[in-house]
């Protein structure tokens, strides 16, 4: 089942890859809507909003809080479930930059693979419970839902980067009228 598991992750990290590896600083901080979950810098460094709930009347969440939101899950899933569990969303900043994220981004793949491999080497380890985000499931569990999370974000990530292409395609045609 982990080797399964794996190789979906690495086909979810291909379909990421497709659309963080050209990632630039003004895809990230564009906003899509005038309202909806978006990153802020302030002076302790950059915040992601935190919305109240995950409505459609909430707005479209920015390309920057797409990646936060990566950072965050799959920090709170390695520290919660293989760490010390002391992690809160507070304690997940965005870095600032596409470049900033994609090298938090590589960090956080290199760290799951290695939790993979662990599985793949000793299986009984996946029947581990874990405690975050749906305590009481196992690390098999984790694994499939790192899967679906990565390939979700990466989809919406890519929605929104030919949204942008789409409009700054408008923009350029608009002009030469």
């Amino acid at each position: 089942m982990i080797d399964a598991l794996s190789r979906q992750f690495d086909t979810a990290l291909a379909l990421a890859r497709y659309h963080l590896d050209t990632l630039e600083d003004a895809h990230c901080l564009w906003r899509p809507t005038e309202r909806g979950p978006h990153v802020w810098h302030q002076e302790d460094g950059w915040r992601a909003d935190w919305p109240e709930d995950e409505s459609y009347a909430a707005g479209s969440p920015s390309i920057g809080w797409l990646c936060w939101h990566m950072l965050y899950w799959w920090s709170m899933a390695l520290d919660h479930n293989f760490g010390d569990g002391a992690l809160d969303r507070h304690g997940v900043i965005w870095p600032g930059s596409a470049e900033g994220f994609r090298a938090e981004f590589d960090r956080l793949t290199h760290a799951w693979q290695t939790v993979l491999a662990d599985l793949q080497r000793r299986p009984d380890l996946a029947q581990e419970p874990v405690h975050w985000p749906v305590p009481g499931r196992n690390r098999a569990d984790l694994a499939a839902w790192v899967n679906l999370e990565l390939v979700k974000n990466a989809a919406e990530i890519g929605v929104l980067r030919f949204l942008y292409a789409s409009e700054a395609e408008h923009d350029r045609i608009t002009r030469a009228d």
